[in-house]
């Protein structure tokens, strides 16, 4: 990861002196993030799993995020895991960040609870609010059928501490059902990294067991909501009761059966363009995206767009292959892309001429 987006870890204490670990990277207008189910500071940046989102909202945003008590960098010696606790220990992290100007607000899963919950509080402070795979009522406040499931899931958590993944898969299939073998593996280390078998039960319960319906119309901030058609882990049907809820939101669906977005699927670069038409980056970081390309990378862009391999590249404009791999890296962090086809998709989306 580009140095410029390495996150600046630092800690700052709850009012019940649980110490909370959050970090800030990238630049621009703020964006603070919710703490979801599973993150941990010291290795999202170089996972499979969060790196793209970490890479991406760093990259057109003041990123600010933190994880959540009893989980990742946080202390994991707590007892109080309510809705309003979670709530105070975000206002902790954005008063520890300094904000002083109207910020992003963005939550996923469970994180929407906490974004909502806050925006109703603090309504001059959030200048947007996005919310991609969120719910207002929690498994346990939902039918039957989910009651049932969710206590299922919980029981297996008795589990958490074993050597054998299998019961950890559990969870992994559900947030990545079409992840690649390598994220699947990561995501099963990263159960046992982020948090004590003894207190994933509990943290499990507390996200579950929450409905917060009547704040829902309370919302007085401009919102985006997303979800994945076919999440396994929320039904798209809490997402449109949020969008349908919450005063002149827009809602967007997201063709994906993956509760947490995979770099290399279409869904994903749904998302990036919709959140940046949203918060109005779009535009902006467009013409300083292209601005910022040398006149080697242009080149390199336009013989991109031809559909030419590093080989043809290299030849046309005679250099080597390695020195092609260079110029696609820095061409591709600064257009905030992830691959070829993402990057030749940029720039015919966006009127690029050489």
């Amino acid at each position: 990861m580009p140095a410029q987006l390495r996150p600046t870890v630092r800690f700052v204490p709850a009012s019940d002196g649980v110490r909370l670990a959050w970090a800030e990277s990238g630049s621009g207008p703020p964006l603070v993030k919710a703490a979801t189910w599973l993150t941990h500071l010291e290795y999202d940046g170089d996972s499979p799993v969060w790196q793209h989102w970490t890479r991406f909202l760093s990259g057109h945003f003041r990123y600010v995020r933190f994880d959540e008590r009893g989980s990742g960098m946080s202390d994991w010696d707590v007892r109080d895991l309510s809705l309003e606790r979670r709530v105070e220990d975000m206002e902790r992290v954005i008063d520890a960040a300094g904000l002083d100007e109207p910020f992003v607000l963005f939550g996923i899963s469970q994180g929407a609870t906490v974004c909502i919950a806050y925006a109703v509080r603090h309504p001059e402070r959030v200048a947007r609010m996005v919310l991609c795979g969120g719910y207002a009522r929690g498994a346990l406040r939902r039918d039957a059928a989910a009651r049932r499931s969710y206590d299922a899931i919980i029981e297996l958590t008795s589990l958490w501490g074993s050597d054998n993944p299998a019961f950890r898969q559990v969870f992994t299939s559900r947030f990545i059902p079409q992840g690649t073998e390598e994220q699947l593996r990561w995501f099963n280390a990263l159960c046992q990294k982020c948090v004590r078998p003894d207190l994933a039960g509990p943290l499990l319960r507390a996200r579950a067991d929450v409905d917060i319906s009547g704040l829902v119309p309370q919302v007085r901030v401009p919102t985006l909501v997303l979800h994945a058609v076919d999440d396994a882990v929320v039904p798209i049907s809490e997402g449109r009761n949020l969008a349908a809820g919450i005063p002149g939101a827009q809602f967007v669906e997201l063709h994906s059966a993956n509760h947490v977005l995979l770099e290399h699927e279409p869904a994903w670069t749904r998302f990036t363009e919709a959140m940046l038409e949203f918060t109005g980056r779009r535009s902006s970081v467009d013409a300083a995206a292209f601005a910022a390309l040398s006149p080697r990378e242009r080149d390199v862009l336009a013989l991109l767009e031809e559909g030419r391999s590093n080989a043809d590249i290299a030849e046309r404009l005679g250099i080597s292959e390695k020195t092609v791999r260079n110029h696609l890296s820095h061409l591709f962090d600064k257009l905030g892309v992830w691959s070829r086809t993402q990057a030749v998709v940029f720039a015919r989306d966006h009127g690029f001429r050489a």
